[in-house]
């Protein structure tokens, strides 16, 4: 598992998605008698993004950016990453719990607005809210507990995901995007319940984000190759460019499949500069920052510069993770477009 250190995570979150964190943790282990109530995925408000509700992932960043939701042919599942950070006293227990109010909040109020809100110039989106595991879940030394957080969580995940297609998708087609904890269950939602199954037919394309994905994982899903092919996966993670190559021994990702978020090129070395970036969303919300940084593949990541916006002075980290989607916001959404216009021809 690849392994990003928490204090660069959580003060870059708190920079790119307005996200504070602390750090309180499971101190015991796993207890099934501590697991919190599964949610009902008949009730709206077990959905953080859903097109028969108002909600964070309808808003753009500004008014030339269309909300095309309602006219889109297709569909968007999203995943959200890790909000059950610790960073409130009674967040010690291994899942958190989907009807937890302030949880919801800055789930909404940092990737559902900062990521989710990407896809809606492309399709009707679909977030569920699910039990979670704890940030610590990627951290511990206690594997088993991890496991069984991350196996509750995922199990959410696909409840959702069916209930979805019995009785919201009728035949669409759609896009599955994660990033981080969501990007790893992704992940197994296209190898469990898609790769290999009649609904193949209608994934355009999967946004594996944040989370390594080995090319052996899938029995028949590709990366994408090109900027506009269907029926594949794109992957990346983001690390400072000079750090990446100071620490190329640090980062044994030689073989994980990588993606330029910017060209979309999976071959390593093949620069995209600033220029290309049409333009990326951080604090506040309401703008786009074009050229915001650069992105070229080497071993198993993106590097690139540090980004430039209000308050990136006080960035410290080189570990650009937390803003894997948003740093290419508007380049994710045009090729999102652009996959679903292939898709439409064929």
């Amino acid at each position: 598992m690849f392994k990003i250190k928490f204090i660069p995570y959580t003060y870059l979150l708190l920079i790119l998605l307005g996200t504070a964190c602390g750090w309180v943790h499971p101190k015991e282990a796993f207890n099934s008698d501590k697991i919190p109530a599964q949610p009902d995925y008949t009730q709206l408000a077990n959905w953080a993004a859903h097109p028969d509700k108002v909600d964070y992932a309808d808003r753009t960043p500004c008014s030339e950016v269309q909300n095309l939701d309602e006219k889109a042919p297709v569909d968007v599942f999203y995943i959200y990453p890790t909000t059950y950070t610790g960073s409130k006293k009674y967040e010690k227990n291994w899942n958190g719990a989907v009807e937890d109010t302030l949880l919801n909040k800055k789930t909404d109020e940092s990737p559902i607005l900062f990521q989710a809100s990407i896809f809606n110039g492309c399709g009707r989106i679909f977030a569920p809210r699910y039990r979670q595991a704890h940030l610590n879940a990627f951290y511990t030394k206690d594997k088993k507990s991890a496991k069984q957080a991350l196996d509750i969580a995922y199990e959410d995940v696909k409840a959702a995901f069916d209930y979805y297609l019995k009785h919201w998708n009728k035949g669409r087609p759609f896009i599955l995007a994660g990033h981080s904890q969501g990007g790893m269950h992704s992940m197994y939602l296209l190898r469990d319940m898609i790769e290999g199954t009649p609904l193949q037919k209608q994934l355009v394309v999967a946004y594996i984000v944040g989370w390594p994905v080995d090319p052996t994982f899938f029995k028949s899903a590709k990366p994408c190759a090109t900027p506009d092919q269907t029926d594949c996966y794109c992957t990346w993670r983001t690390y400072e460019r000079n750090y990446v190559l100071k620490n190329a021994e640090k980062l044994p990702q030689k073989g994980i499949v990588c993606t330029n978020p910017i060209n979309w090129s999976i071959e390593p070395r093949v620069y995209a500069p600033k220029s290309a970036n049409m333009g990326g969303v951080v604090r506040p919300f309401c703008a786009i920052y074009p050229e915001l940084t650069d992105a070229e593949v080497y071993n198993g990541v993106v590097m690139s510069v540090k980004p430039k916006f209000p308050g990136s002075v006080f960035m410290r980290t080189k570990n650009y993770h937390p803003g894997d989607l948003n740093l290419f916001y508007m380049n994710v959404q045009k090729n999102a477009q652009d996959r679903i216009q292939a898709y439409m021809k064929k």
